[in-house]
């Protein structure tokens, strides 16, 4: 018996009052480097190409100053003064401090300080998902009418290793809120993890490291499965509910093949996948999706969120959106701009931009 068919549904999560996404924002670096590049400089030009490019930080760009710019198209969306966040919370592989929070930063940015709760998150490619749980629970708990969800991160891998052709940066913001003042609500969250040490980062190493074709079925294709099919059964809704979809994407193929594994088609996927043009955005690789779902959805369209993060583990939505989706997903920059606004470069400029090169 599948481990799924088990599970009762009380193992949803709920909040003690409706809660839902008041306003969002994503944000891409413009530079671009060609999955053509990569394989130039370390195959000749003969490797097989994942995607077909990836975003990198400017010289000026880090998770924090990224992170801002989302958190203002989010702000702008939301329509709700700063002072009224009680909560801000950044997950990333990549804070730019080891020491130092990154949501400090932003709160102090966007003039959300200093009455205002703090943290960063961690959990490989879902931390972002993981601060998007948090955030509902505050807001539906009653501790806080809004709270702030962040999910970004910047161009990580190894030079010549597999991760350097699709490692991307970017990343979403999220304001949640009660749902009567919601663009889109959530009905329904499932997590679901496991301790599979599929990939990883001791500390003081630069690069993470990851166990190659180990990371497909018993750790992506695992998670994400076992979150969706346990989110679907419970909730009592099947694929065909759902306008929409959005997996995480380290790749190109991965979500592809998960979505028809649990019967989503390929148009319910497509709004969502990104990243052929943007690479993996590790902790912002589901939500930026979802955030160029939403910059095309209309009222009463159901949408399936699900994240991986490596150690392992996964977090599934389902997202259905209101009325207010029209009149605010105007207010702000969409994804899709971000995207479109693109400056390709070569590796030497590439290994600039990331400090790949150091001289003593």
């Amino acid at each position: 018996m599948n481990q799924t068919e088990s599970q009762p549904k009380d193992l949803l999560l709920k909040p003690n009052r409706a809660v839902g996404i008041v306003g969002y924002g994503a944000y891409v670096p413009q530079y671009r480097l060609p999955a053509a590049e990569v394989a130039r400089i370390w195959t000749d030009g003969q490797a097989a190409l994942p995607i077909k490019e990836k975003s990198v930080p400017g010289l000026d760009e880090d998770v924090a100053t990224m992170s801002i710019e989302a958190a203002r198209n989010a702000m702008k969306r939301a329509r709700i003064p700063a002072d009224q966040l009680r909560a801000i919370w950044v997950g990333s592989e990549s804070h730019p401090y080891a020491v130092k929070p990154t949501s400090t930063i932003v709160a102090e940015a966007i003039g959300a300080a200093p009455h205002i709760q703090a943290g960063d998150w961690e959990f490989a490619c879902k931390a972002g998902t993981e601060a998007m749980v948090a955030a509902i629970a505050f807001v539906g708990s009653g501790m806080a009418n809004f709270a702030m969800a962040i999910g970004m991160d910047t161009a990580q891998g190894r030079p010549g290793d597999a991760l350097e052709y699709t490692a991307g940066a970017g990343g979403a913001a999220f304001v949640f809120g009660p749902a009567e003042t919601s663009l889109a609500i959530v009905e329904h969250t499932y997590s679901f993890v496991t301790d599979t040490p599929d990939f990883f980062r001791r500390q003081y190493q630069k690069y993470p490291e990851h166990a190659q074709r180990f990371t497909g079925d018993p750790a992506y294709f695992k998670h994400i499965t076992n979150a969706a099919q346990t989110l679907l059964e419970a909730s009592g809704t099947r694929p065909s509910d759902y306008r929409y979809a959005v997996f995480h994407q380290p790749n190109l193929k991965f979500p592809q093949k998960v979505a028809a594994q649990l019967g989503f088609t390929k148009e319910q996927i497509a709004p969502g996948l990104l990243v052929g043009n943007i690479g993996n955005t590790y902790a912002g690789a589901a939500i930026i999706g979802l955030t160029a779902i939403l910059d095309i959805a209309e009222p009463g369209d159901r949408i399936l969120v699900v994240s991986f993060g490596s150690g392992a583990g996964s977090d599934a939505f389902s997202i259905l959106t209101t009325d207010a989706i029209r009149e605010r997903r105007d207010l702000a920059p969409k994804t899709k701009d971000y995207i479109a606004r693109r400056m390709p470069i070569d590796y030497a400029q590439y290994v600039r931009q990331r400090g790949k090169l150091t001289i003593k």
